[in-house]
């Protein structure tokens, strides 16, 4: 059980930034930061785990590097995002153009990541968002161009993505999982969501928006789409069942966190 899906929560925490609701407290910035954040720990922990899988043996220095990946890709994004608005102020262009070098740098970045990973522990994912924050802050009239391009591109790459995730995934695996699968997965997002209520402890947040943040928390995706097939792939022996909790959890999560987001927001946010 992975991170919080961007396709589930990204375009509804837009919406209410748009229309206002919890902007007192942040509330939808703060979800949208701590998923970004969340995604580097998934990956390295997963990362670890797959090593253990195929080889017996997992480097604790996986875990170490995890504040070192973020703040080193921070920096990079950051830079990386500065010389793209000196870039495009300089030189005059099309935003569809803009928008294809953007998706060139982001490709660069993740590749990044594999050149240099027994060099420097960095997640390219990380240094997207961080690249895209910075654009934001500093060149807000792009951004927003940007946004809705990148929106209208994400409706064809959503379906792509949970159409591959579908057509590797074998149904006799998810009848063996059966109900032990179910559990698995509705006990992590227990575990997750007392997880998220523990962090929002010592804030200044209201009891409804913190329970606002535990639901916002449960809906997962993207990332189980993305990574949940790579056991398969790499021929270990648990790949079928990773793939079909993976997918298990695609299935009751998305819906459940969609339904609660679209329906509580305005009941335990102030707007």
């Amino acid at each position: 059980i992975a991170a919080v899906s961007p396709a589930v929560v990204v375009p509804r925490m837009i919406k209410l930034i748009e229309n206002g609701y919890g902007r007192e407290h942040s509330i939808p910035q703060l979800i949208l930061a701590g998923a970004s954040v969340d995604d580097v720990f998934v990956i390295v922990i997963f990362t670890a785990f797959t090593a253990l899988s195929s080889t017996g043996n997992i480097n604790v220095m996986s875990f170490v590097n995890i504040p070192i990946s973020i703040f080193t890709v921070i920096i990079v994004g950051v830079l990386v995002g500065l010389m793209l608005i000196w870039f495009f102020k300089k030189i005059h262009m099309r935003d569809s153009v803009k928008l294809i070098i953007i998706l060139c740098v982001s490709f660069l970045l993740i590749e990044l990541q594999n050149q240099l990973e027994n060099i420097v522990p960095i997640s390219g994912l990380l240094a997207i968002m961080s690249l895209g924050i910075v654009v934001k802050q500093k060149y807000e009239v792009l951004a927003i161009r940007l946004s809705s391009k990148y929106n209208k591109l994400w409706v064809a790459a959503e379906i792509l993505l949970f159409v591959l995730v579908g057509a590797t995934l074998d149904l006799k695996y998810v009848k063996n999982a059966g109900i032990a699968a179910v559990i698995l997965v509705c006990g992590a997002l227990i575990f997750r969501m007392v997880g998220v209520c523990i962090c929002l402890i010592r804030t200044r947040l209201t009891k409804k928006e913190r329970a606002f943040c535990m639901v916002a928390y449960t809906p997962k995706a993207t990332v189980q789409a993305a990574i949940g097939g790579v056991p398969l792939a790499m021929g270990l022996a648990c790949g079928h069942t990773v793939l079909t909790v993976a997918v298990v959890s695609i299935l009751i999560t998305a819906p459940f966190g969609a339904i609660c987001i679209d329906k509580l927001y305005s009941k335990l946010l102030k707007n």
